[in-house]
Order: C-alpha cells, then sequence, then structure tokens
C-alpha cells in the first residue's frame, strides 16, 4: 500500500476531512490533497504532525515505503528528536475564537465618536481574520466606519475652527 494511501486511510479513520487536516497543520487544503494522490510527499515535520493528528504511529504511516524513507533521509533518532519537538500539536480545528459580531458591534459604536472612529476600525480591521464567521461583513463595516468618522470629524474640526465668526444666530418670535 502506498503512503497516499495511508495517509488518506489514516485520515479518513480518525474523521477529519482534507480542510480540518490543512487548518490544524496550518497549511493548504492543495498540499493534503498532493500527499493524498502522490504528486508530492509530506515533510518530516508534517510527517510527525500527521502521525500526532492521526493517532498514528509514524512507522504505520510510511512502513510499506522504503524508498520514501531514504528520499526522506529519516533515521530513528531523527524522528524521536522530531517528536519531542512536536509533540504538542494543537488538535483544536480553529484555534482562534470566533469574536466576529464583538468585533462589527464595535465598528458599529466607534462611528458614534467621530475621532476614536478612525482608529478603532483599523483596530477591527488588524484583529480580524478569515475564521470569523463575519468576516467579509466586519471588513466593509469596517471601511465604512472609518469613511464615516473621517467625515464626521471633518465637519466637526470645519465647525469649531475653520469657521470662526462667519456663523450667524437669527432670532426666533
Amino acid at each position: 500500500m502506498s503512503i497516499a494511501l495511508q495517509l488518506k486511510q489514516a485520515r479518513e479513520n480518525s474523521g477529519y476531512s482534507q480542510n480540518e487536516v490543512a487548518t490544524i497543520l496550518h497549511i493548504s487544503r492543495q498540499s493534503i490533497s498532493k500527499w493524498e494522490n502522490e504528486r508530492a510527499y509530506p515533510d518530516l515535520d508534517n510527517l510527525i504532525d500527521l502521525s500526532n493528528v492521526y493517532k498514528v504511529s509514524l512507522d504505520d504511516l510510511i512502513r510499506e515505503k522504503q524508498e520514501l524513507k531514504e528520499k526522506l533521509d529519516l533515521t530513528d533518532t531523527q524522528i524521536d528528536e522530531q517528536r519531542k519537538r512536536l509533540s504538542n500539536v494543537n488538535t483544536k480545528l480553529y484555534q482562534n475564537t470566533d469574536e466576529g459580531l464583538i468585533l462589527l458591534i464595535v465598528s458599529l459604536i466607534s462611528t458614534m465618536i467621530p475621532p476614536v472612529g478612525i482608529f478603532v476600525p483599523m483596530y477591527v480591521l488588524w484583529r480580524n481574520n478569515k475564521y470569523n464567521s463575519l468576516y467579509k461583513t466586519i471588513m466593509l463595516v469596517s471601511i465604512i466606519a472609518i469613511i464615516v468618522s473621517l467625515t464626521n470629524s471633518f465637519v466637526i474640526f470645519s465647525d469649531l475652527f475653520l469657521n470662526l465668526g462667519t456663523n450667524t444666530v437669527y432670532p426666533t418670535k
């Protein structure tokens, strides 16, 4: 059995999709696909990570592929050293918490305070990541919040400092 089939069977036995494994290992889904279709081989670090994620020994993953061992120049001591170094693989799928709704609300509320509304959405954009449920919406709302806050800040600044003495107050009857 080839390593590609062994990797695919180990992944399926663990109940993970290619996308989930790629997310856990912080690599692309296409890499997992290439490994499972024999278009490429995983490197030593990824093999160790895969064996930890799938809860399968490294020997079982590459047992029948002696040429792969030779290709990677693996020795048992290197494997043990790498396993000790990488023993704490975080198998939590999305290590980031979903803070999309909070970031969206913070960005919207910041528009009520014009000078603050310029900088807070910038922080929200920096904090936003692709694992948030409202990723693209947060980007759009933050950009609009910055534009609205810049406009409001300019209006306030021009009313207070640029048009001194030009305002006329009319009495009411």
